[in-house]
Formats: C-alpha cells, sequence, structure tokens
C-alpha cells in the first residue's frame, strides 16, 4: 500500500476520534444530544445519558484517535501497527454492538447507515494492518 493511501486512511480515521472525543471530554451532555452534529442523533438515540460513561466513551475515543494521528505522521511499521491494533480493539466490538443492537430511535436506513460506517472504519484499518504485515514479511522473507 502506498505511504499517501496509509498516512490518509491513518489520519482519515483519527480526525473524528480526536474530535469526537475532545467534544464528550468537555461536554459530555452536548455530545449525547447532538453527536455527530447532524441527524441522525446516534448517541441518544441509544438512552440515557450517563455523565461519567460519555466523558470516558470520549477519552477512549481522544486516545484512538491521537494514536493514528501520529502513526500516519510518523508512518514508522511499528507505530502504525500499534495504532490499528489499538483502532480495530475498539472499533470491531463498537460496530459490532451497532449491528447487533440498532437504535430504535433511528431508522432502519439510519441504523444501516451508521453500521455502514463503522464497519467502513474497520475495513479501511484492517487493510493497512495487513499491508503493513505483508510489508513486514516481505522484508523478513529478504534477510
Amino acid at each position: 500500500m502506498p505511504r499517501r493511501w496509509k498516512r490518509t486512511i491513518l489520519v482519515g480515521l483519527g480526525v473524528p476520534n480526536v474530535v469526537a472525543g475532545v467534544w464528550a471530554v468537555v461536554s459530555p451532555s452536548g455530545w449525547y444530544d447532538d453527536f455527530p452534529g447532524t441527524a441522525p442523533r446516534v448517541v441518544s438515540a441509544l438512552p440515557p445519558f450517563n455523565e461519567h460513561l460519555a466523558s470516558d466513551t470520549g477519552a477512549g475515543l481522544l486516545a484512538t484517535g491521537v494514536v493514528m494521528l501520529l502513526a500516519g505522521a510518523w508512518l514508522r511499521r511499528d507505530a502504525v501497527l500499534v495504532a490499528t491494533v489499538g483502532y480495530l480493539a475498539f472499533s470491531v466490538p463498537h460496530a459490532v454492538f451497532h449491528l447487533r443492537h440498532p437504535a430504535d430511535a433511528m431508522t432502519t436506513v439510519q441504523n444501516v447507515g451508521n453500521a455502514v460506517v463503522l464497519w467502513l472504519g474497520v475495513a479501511l484499518a484492517g487493510a493497512v494492518l495487513v499491508a503493513e504485515g505483508l510489508a513486514g514479511n516481505r522484508s523478513r522473507g529478504s534477510e
């Protein structure tokens, strides 16, 4: 995978997590009520609000986003591997949850759209991880 694509994917997955994470840490109730800022409101579609949970979720999103941005900036193999594994450790269970628990407050189309966006993030991070793994196998094979 070209470095430019890797960087684009890592930054593209990192920025939304940083934005959502900062929002949830700074204003847990605002994040709960309004995320993602347009309809449908995906967090408040699965009530009830819990300030502690919203703030902690924001901190996790922020941490995940920061490591993805650093990996995108550095493009060092070890950083990319750690960041994508960490991203997937969060995003796979998150995507599975939303697939298994569609929100009653959202339409079927909105629930499907939410699931598609979440699984797209999983697929993109997975593609970077596989590319890094294949690149590592090629370099070890030439030693």
